[in-house]
């Protein structure tokens, strides 16, 4: 850009006014040539769009980088007294206030006065009712007297602190199964359950000789009524993470404990709707004495597993009906009761292309076909009604359906069931990635979002420096896309939970699972399915703006801080209007947060924002 400066004036000037003349003519070139540099830069600046490309911008951003440093939050946990000072603001905040104790174990979906309401065929009164606006809480679920921070894993498998889950039943009702056992201040978890007297290690040894568990082929499992989730907290170490429900009951807090342990569980049953996950994601599916009344109904429930299990993956059934001949007596069952509900089971297996590798003792393990077509080709003949659904993966709300889920592998043989062992699975091309299932992702989509989620990672490492320390074992991602951020997080110290938002753009779940993650469906403008204070980070990346439209964030926020424990951590990551309003809120809810720039520096207009929720208990007047 070149500036043509023209001074005109006398060519003659008297002497007397010559001094004047050189400084007012100094003064204007300096004016001027300080405007043309402003005008310069600032015209630089407008073309970057924002750090999208210009060369100062990019400069000037990475110059910035290092301002990401906080000073002011703690991340440790303390179990008590002062965690931090909520940043000043200026603008008025609503302080919400605590919730009486009753509502220390609130689950809103799920609350046991409402479920009463409702009939109770098909178990319609355990599945999700949630409470309309006008019935929600706007208060801070209070956490127990005497609260602390679980155990770190894998101390945490095998004890719970008392005071986090005080509920003594389990250890009454279930005491010569060995599932738990209340030592002072603490819940043990011995490892046994009703089907595996021995222990879990011991049972899954004998699952391990017909499924391929030790090689990685088989790295996702879904256990259905998991009780306190042993089986998935025994799998763990064998590289294999389960996803366990359970239903919500009034007095044994299963799933409650689960968590407690560090395992992943939601409150869930096989009811009426669906389940919310989508179809052909899971390598197992377990069943021990899970009480499901799997050959009612022309295999319902059976159906529902085989929409969630993928081609090649297996279903375990232990407990009755299974070696009915030997056990009717100690089962306390009608010998023909039981021969009949395994020869209904059996035939639905069949028609669903379940081959049986093997009966031991009391567990039965059936797999599920690979050749998609021939078992199409077949259940065709034999007459079975197909499901006419063009989503499979469509089941929020959705009703269970009398009918046999087709896998659409859009022609590619990979989606049949030849995924790749686990951990090579986490970085390699999903096959619905790879067969263009996802639309508007490609190949290419993928891998740059890898790229820039282990970027993104990074700088939460140098943010909350403790990220890979164990302390956060619990993780939730509230809008997960392709799995990124947990893939880029992955460690046998932690889990994450990666839930795709109903309203999501793109049904991205399957890939997920495809990956060797685990995660759920869920509309964040209800309540979670699970207990509070069962989460140890929350990673909300995009959510808000997401949701901006949908419903209100107080009621997310709320939500937020019902799920996640005391001294727990949450990252967000949004644009900066959308986080200036998330702030306003958040301070009046015992959070301590502190909002700070992208990691390519102050002129990209998305922001990180950091928060810690304070320790408090129930009837404390202390922040």
């Amino acid at each position: 850009m070149w500036i043509v400066l023209i001074v005109s004036g006398p060519m003659m000037a008297n002497k007397h006014h010559l001094g004047d003349g050189r400084t007012r003519s100094s003064v204007s070139i300096f004016i001027v040539a300080g405007l043309c540099c402003f005008f310069y830069i600032l015209g630089a600046w407008q073309r970057s769009g924002f750090g999208k490309g210009d060369r100062i911008a990019i400069r000037m951003a990475e110059s910035g980088s290092d301002c990401n440093i906080l000073s002011n939050l703690n991340f440790e946990t303390h179990h008590g007294g002062e965690a931090g000072v909520i940043d000043d603001s200026d603008s008025k905040v609503t302080v919400y206030k605590p919730c009486p104790s009753k509502y220390t174990d609130y689950t809103p979906c799920q609350d046991q006065r409402r479920a009463m309401s409702f009939p109770r065929e098909n178990m319609f009164y355990r599945e999700r009712h949630c409470p309309s606006q006008e019935q929600k809480l706007h208060c801070l679920i209070p956490a127990p007297k005497g609260y602390v921070a679980p155990f770190p894993w894998p101390k945490s498998r095998d004890y719970v602190p008392y005071a986090n889950a005080p509920y003594k039943s389990l250890t009454v009702e279930k005491a010569i199964q060995n599932w738990i056992q209340y030592e002072g201040n603490v819940f043990r978890f011995p490892g046994g359950g009703t089907q595996f007297p021995q222990g879990a290690d011991k049972y899954i040894d004998q699952l391990a000789s017909v499924i391929p568990i030790a090689n990685g082929t088989v790295r996702t499992a879904l256990d259905t009524g998991c009780g306190v989730a042993s089986w998935g907290a025994y799998l763990w170490k064998r590289n294999v993470i389960a996803m366990s429900f359970a239903p919500r009951d009034s007095h044994e807090a299963q799933v409650q404990f689960a968590l407690e342990r560090g395992v992943p569980a939601v409150i869930g049953v096989l009811g009426t709707i669906k389940t919310p996950y989508p179809s052909s994601a899971f390598d197992m599916a377990h069943c021990s004495r899970c009480l499901i009344p799997w050959g009612v109904n022309d295999g319902l429930y059976m159906k529902e597993v085989d929409r969630v299990l993928r081609p090649g993956g297996y279903w375990v059934l232990s407990g009755p009906p299974i070696n009915w001949k030997t056990n009717y007596k100690a089962w306390q069952r009608p010998m023909e009761d039981l021969q009949e509900e395994q020869r209904k089971i059996e035939e639905v297996a069949k028609l669903l292309c379940w081959e049986k590798k093997a009966e031991i003792g009391e567990i039965a393990v059936w797999q599920k076909s690979k050749d998609v077509n021939s078992c199409r080709a077949a259940q065709e003949n034999s007459g079975a009604t197909i499901c006419k659904s063009e989503d499979a993966d469509d089941v929020w709300y959705k009703k269970v359906e009398p009918c046999i889920t087709q896998t659409n592998n859009g022609n590619n043989e990979e989606l049949s069931g030849d995924l790749r062992p686990f951990p090579e699975r986490l970085y390699a091309i999903p096959p619905r990635i790879a067969s263009a299932s996802i639309a508007g992702v490609s190949v290419e989509a993928y891998l740059e979002d890898n790229k820039q989620w282990k970027k993104h990672v990074n700088a939460y490492r140098k943010i909350i420096k403790i990220l890979d320390s164990g302390r956060y074992r619990n993780i939730m991602d509230m809008n997960a896309g392709l799995g990124g951020f947990a893939a880029a997080l992955q460690s046998p110290k932690l889990w994450v939970m990666n839930v795709v938002p109903t309203i999501a753009e793109k049904s991205t779940l399957g890939v997920i699972f495809e990956r060797g993650l685990i995660g759920i469906y869920h509309d964040w403008c209800e309540a979670f399915s699970t207990y509070p204070r069962t989460y140890d980070l929350i990673h909300a990346n995009g959510v808000f703006s997401l949701y901006k439209d949908k419903c209100n964030f107080e009621d997310i926020l709320l939500e937020m801080d019902r799920i996640l424990r005391p001294e727990g951590a949450v990252i967000f990551r949004d644009e900066v209007d959308v986080l200036v309003k998330v702030k306003k809120i958040i301070g009046g809810m015992r959070w301590d947060s502190k909002m700070m720039d992208h990691e390519d520096g102050p002129l990209i207009p998305q922001k990180i924002m950091v928060a810690v929720k304070q320790y408090w208990v129930g009837n404390s007047t202390s922040a």
